[in-house]
């Protein structure tokens, strides 16, 4: 009888484990890591200023305008936004391991918005991940890497080698999606920040 108990045990929490797995890279393949570390392409120019026609959907408000991102330093960015007339709806200074808000209008300055945002930026311009796993299947290749407390899923086009998307999870769950069009090896055309959890969403289209 506890023999019968013991297994049952085993194979309720192997289902546990199983429908708490994240999906995001069900039907790939696992392989061995073929790089230690990838840095993203997009928004690495140190000398470009980064300009996007910006629309950011929050809990049924609509904020349209100007994004503009800026490598200030090897390690820092400054991003803001602001309307087509020139009104800033926020001002940021964002490094891997810093924020700090320069400005954000009242509307917007509430803790789960400002916290949101903070996420979103910060891996918006990540650089540098460290890869600790990778996955493959016919049309993507995929660089798992630990962020924090999360993960950052990279799909890698094959047959462009350009970034497509970034998946952020916890152990069990998407979070935030983030999907490029690009227009060249370096530069994203459109970029999509999409929540899972929350309703927030954010699109950038690029201004020549």
């Amino acid at each position: 009888m506890r023999r019968y108990q013991t297994l049952f045990l085993i194979i309720s929490c192997f289902l546990l484990l199983s429908s708490c797995a994240v999906k995001t890279v069900d039907g790939f393949e696992q392989t061995e890591p073929i790089t230690e570390s990838y840095k993203a392409p997009y928004f690495s120019d140190p000398v470009k200023d980064y300009v996007y026609k910006a629309q950011i959907t929050v809990y049924g408000r609509d904020f349209g305008g100007i994004f503009i991102a800026k490598r200030v330093s090897d390690s820092l960015y400054r991003a803001a936004f602001t309307t087509e007339f020139g009104n800033k709806l926020f001002d940021f200074e964002i490094s891997d391991n810093s924020f700090k808000v320069n400005y954000i209008l009242e509307e917007l300055d509430r803790a789960i918005i400002v916290n949101t945002l903070r996420k979103d930026f910060m891996l918006l311009l990540k650089q540098n991940h460290a890869i600790s796993q990778q996955y493959e299947d016919s049309a993507s290749k995929v660089y798992k890497s630990k962020d924090g407390k999360r993960f950052n899923y990279m799909f890698i086009n094959k047959a462009s080698g350009q970034l497509d998307k970034l998946v952020n999870t916890t152990k069990s769950k998407e979070k935030t999606i983030i999907t490029y069009t690009p227009e060249s090896n370096i530069l994203a055309q459109n970029i999509v920040i999409d929540h899972k959890n929350i309703k927030l969403k954010i699109e950038l289209n690029i201004l020549e």
